[in-house]
């Protein structure tokens, strides 16, 4: 009843007007346009247009296109429930483009209504300045060790240009650059990068910014990207149990894998709501099956908690949040 309600309203805006009624789509975005400064030649840059499943009506991503070559837009995930998260990403093409450059990505949906929403790119590709390769790429790196990484950094122009930074806004990441050639105006510099061993666990698409002395633009971006992975990673990493009726009960899995055999200690949550089952045998094992069963209670609304899981391999806790939608029939 109330997924037909929240579709009647949908129905309703977008048969009042098509720019009113889109604009259900365009509220799931954070943000609509992007620019990318400028970058070097080859380098690797691309952008996530984050959106988030706002309603409770699954959303479907039909296709995405771009108004320029220069840009290529692909679907991160095409099918979005309740609350779950996708992206658009963008891909500056600064190996077949130069110059300053613009595009307009137009992302389809065709349900649970249609609709277009426009995301804008801009940025300016340098021609005298080429990476080699187009990012720092770290790698799949352990939680708790250290990681290095090089790119050659080549400028053809001026006599004496040069490097004279490299700032991280990331504590973990840190660049220095060591000359290795100069003279008739081209000049090659090595970047080295290092991450240190505190990085926390998850993604990494960060950036190193080289500062110069060229007035032009005296800041070049650097990609670096990479994955700092746990001992102990839950899957998937929230968990949205789906819209309950108030004394009703759902069953979802969650699956815990280890680089090892590992025992789970304790599968604890702030909300007796929430209860856990788990192998008996107890027996340590590489990936663990735990269903995850909400009994939802009398009072109608959103409800987010965190249930956290602790296992042997170091004491390791892993959190993952659990959503649910309480709604009366």
């Amino acid at each position: 009843m109330w997924r037909k309600a929240g579709s009647a309203v949908l129905l309703i805006l977008f048969a009042v007007t098509p720019a009113i009624g889109q604009q259900w789509a365009r509220k799931m975005f954070e943000e609509d346009s992007h620019d990318f400064g400028y970058v070097a030649r080859g380098a690797r840059a691309e952008f996530e247009f984050v959106l988030s499943n706002i309603y409770l009506e699954d959303v479907h991503i039909a296709s995405v296109r771009s108004s320029c070559g220069c840009t290529s837009p692909r679907i991160k995930k095409a099918w979005l429930k309740t609350y779950e998260k996708g992206a658009i990403i963008a891909t500056f093409n600064t190996n077949a483009f130069l110059g300053r450059r613009g595009a307009t990505v137009t992302v389809t949906f065709d349900k649970p209504f249609y609709a277009e929403v426009q995301l804008r790119v801009s940025g300016h590709i340098r021609s005298d300045v080429v990476f080699s390769p187009g990012s720092v790429r770290l790698g799949s790196v352990a939680q708790g060790t250290a990681a290095d990484s090089k790119v050659t950094v080549n400028y053809a122009g001026r006599s004496d240009w040069k490097i004279l930074e490299v700032r991280s806004p990331n504590p973990h990441i840190s660049g220095e650059v060591v000359q290795r050639s100069r003279g008739g105006g081209q000049v090659s510099y090595e970047l080295r990068v290092h991450l240190d061993p505190n990085a926390p666990v998850g993604y990494l698409n960060d950036h190193l910014v080289l500062i110069t002395n060229d007035r032009r633009a005296t800041q070049i971006p650097v990609r670096v990207e990479g994955q700092v992975a746990s001992a102990v990673t839950v899957s998937p990493g929230s968990l949205f149990m789906g819209v309950v009726q108030p004394g009703k009960k759902v069953t979802k899995q969650v699956v815990v894998r280890g680089n090892q055999p590992f025992r789970i200690l304790s599968i604890t949550c702030d909300d007796e709501s929430f209860t856990f089952q788990t192998p008996v045998d107890g027996l340590p094992k590489p990936l663990h099956l735990i269903a995850v069963t909400f009994a939802a209670g009398a009072s109608s609304g959103k409800v987010t908690r965190t249930i956290r899981i602790q296992t042997d391999l170091g004491q390791t806790v892993r959190s993952l949040t659990a959503y649910a939608v309480v709604l009366s029939p």
